[in-house]
């Protein structure tokens, strides 16, 4: 790996598990962890801490990848967050690994393959998953989504 992108919190506050620093060492890539401030959590403004049971208590038929989430971020804020991470990464001369949470990499997977952020309701990702981006004839591609480790 040439570069090791991650999320730029110490913690996670959902998990507190040590973020993303102990992943990336677990991945044996920490040494090379650079810290990227676009590839934090979706801000969940006044939803934060909810789960998406409760919010749609407040806002029935609300969805994050249309909605957003008031006093936080909207789908085009976290896709143009997105589209400088892709940016930089392809800037770089050989393989990139990124570590974040789901609702990030589930855009950054739309945006790769130029969809619109709300696209990323589409694409499911588990904790602890595979997903390798590239290309098919110089043409942003997905090669794996959501793949086991094992």
């Amino acid at each position: 790996m040439d570069s090791t992108p991650a999320r730029p919190t110490s913690r996670c506050p959902r998990t507190g598990a040590g973020w993303p620093r102990e992943t990336c060492e677990l991945a044996r890539l920490g040494a090379r962890a650079v810290i990227d401030p676009d590839l934090a959590e979706w801000n969940y403004g006044e939803y934060e801490g909810l789960t998406s049971q409760q919010i749609r208590e407040r806002a029935p038929g609300w969805l994050l990848f249309r909605d957003g989430c008031p006093g936080g971020e909207t789908p085009a804020e976290v896709g143009a967050r997105a589209d400088r991470v892709i940016a930089r990464v392809s800037d770089v001369d050989g393989d990139v690994a990124l570590f974040a949470h789901g609702h990030i990499l589930r855009v950054l997977g739309a945006r790769w393959i130029a969809l619109p952020a709300s696209a990323a309701q589409h694409f499911l990702l588990d904790t602890g998953t595979l997903c390798v981006l590239g290309h098919y004839q110089e043409i942003p591609a997905i090669k794996i989504w959501n793949g086991p480790l094992l």
